[in-house]
């Protein structure tokens, strides 16, 4: 429907630059350029040019110049979207970049919607419905993790692994299938000893994929760390001293944060997500209170917990603190984190050392207004993701639309292996064989719907 008409939009990130590139795509996207295009020499119009060309010239509107600029040209189906498709690239003006559109709608273009370039790749068969989302993430990547997996899944190493499941899963109910036309004559076409072999391995391959999800997870969006704590612990200080900007105040007035404060930072390819929050304390105040309340919020949704202690504090007071808090970091990796050590003697630091000794987890002593120690503590972070080293050819699911497909695909097939061992009629196991295949398509557009696209699709910028 869509693919009849010519799009275009601008494809560089939106305000002024040294150069910009507005990309027009569809069955007229050569002519209408050619309509607006001047080349400097005289010679082939677009028209008349090979594909993979670049052509140098002037944009024009009647005779007024509008900007000099370089013209790509890309045939069907040799592209991205597999259309004809012509990239301009202009000077960075926002003027220009508007003008060089407006005149572009005039000629019969109209503007692109929000990842619609990518959409009709994927409708026009360049990549399937996995490698369309991972352009996505792709461009929102910010680690080298990230980067490796979205390159990963957008090259097809995911497409590959679920297309042999698929080529597998259809034999299988070939043969399932088959012994169906001949019930009457009890012939077995498919050895039931064989299948579940088969079946087991698929299984655990569907678990494996949905398994790799909690560490997609953690590289695509980071790990949650909380920074908790009593007030005038450090907290803020961390926080800023961490991610290297003064992101929270600092102030020696007790219940200073009262609001939660997240940033990141990348560590070897592997990004944290700080969230500093409102001191733990008894109070009276309302909203100091409320602050409070969302500090154990975000102690829940932590996969990690930075406890800020300070050195200083009483024992009591600090065991006081732990009683509250131990009960909500049992399931998470805990850092204790002794604060303001430089407040105290060498002798007093090595009395100090049995605190909280009944928790098992790291210790580190620092103090973050002298920043002491805090390479070793984000040593201590990396330890504590404990995530695998990651390469370009690994497999792993980032997407949480793939994740829920394959637990669907994953109870489709445990329900293949039971029917098997209960020697089960073909035509069920076939329905369960075939409900496997459907959860497997959806995550490649093999199976799709207009639901689906629009979800994925609107998420994207305008002009990829």
């Amino acid at each position: 429907m869509m693919n009849e008409d010519t799009i275009c939009a601008i494809s560089t990130a939106p305000g002024a630059g040294g150069i910009a590139v507005i990309r027009v795509s569809g069955p007229e996207a050569i002519s209408i350029s050619n309509a607006v295009f001047y080349p400097r020499k005289a010679g082939k119009t677009l028209l008349e040019q090979p594909a993979y060309t670049i052509s140098y010239g002037s944009i024009r509107k009647g005779d007024e110049l509008i900007d000099d600029v370089l013209v790509s040209l890309f045939r069907a189906p040799h592209s991205f979207t597999g259309e004809d498709t012509v990239e301009i690239t202009c000077h960075g003006s926002v003027y220009i970049q508007q003008q060089i559109m407006q005149l572009l709608i005039e000629k019969g273009c109209r503007s692109a919607l929000p990842g619609e370039y990518t959409q009709r790749a994927f409708l026009n068969g360049k990549m399937d419905l996995s490698q369309a989302e991972a352009v996505a993430d792709l461009i929102a990547s910010t680690s080298a993790g990230m980067h490796k997996l979205a390159l990963n899944q957008m090259r097809g190493g995911f497409s590959q692994e679920l297309t042999h499941l698929r080529t597998q899963l259809l034999n299988f109910t070939s043969l399932i299938e088959l012994e169906l036309d001949f019930s009457e004559e009890e012939v077995e076409f498919a050895d039931r000893t064989g299948l579940t072999q088969l079946a087991s391995d698929i299984e655990q391959l569907i678990k494996k994929l949905a398994d790799s999800f909690s560490v997609g997870n953690a590289v695509k969006n980071g790990i949650p760390v909380a920074i908790i704590g009593e007030t005038n612990a450090g907290k803020s200080t961390l926080l800023n001293l961490l991610v290297g900007e003064e992101k929270a105040i600092v102030s020696d007035i007790h219940g200073t944060t009262r609001d939660v404060i997240e940033d990141t930072i990348s560590l070897n390819g592997v990004t944290f997500r700080f969230i500093d929050t409102a001191g733990i304390r008894e109070t009276t105040h309302i909203i100091e209170s409320m602050g409070i309340e969302r500090t154990y919020q975000k102690l829940r949704q932590a996969t990690m917990v930075l406890w800020v202690i300070d050195i200083t504090s009483p024992e009591e007071q600090i065991k006081a603190l732990g009683e509250k808090i131990w009960p909500e970091t049992k399931d998470k990796k805990i850092i204790l984190v002794f604060n303001k050590s430089d407040l105290l003697s060498r002798r007093e630091l090595e009395e100090k050392q049995q605190l909280l000794s009944g928790i098992e987890a790291d210790r580190i002593y620092i103090s973050a207004k002298q920043k002491s120690n805090t390479d070793q503590l984000k040593n201590y972070l990396i330890k504590a993701a404990a995530l695998p080293e990651i390469s370009s050819q690994d497999v792993i699911v980032t997407n949480v639309r793939h994740y829920e497909a394959l637990l669907k695909a994953h109870q489709a097939i445990e329900r293949v292996i039971q029917g098997l061992q209960q020697n089960i009629s073909g035509d069920f196991l076939s329905q369960d064989i075939r409900e496997c295949m459907h959860y497997l398509g959806e995550i490649t557009g093999q199976i799709n719907n207009d639901e689906i696209l629009g979800n994925i699709f609107a998420k994207f910028c305008i002009g990829k």
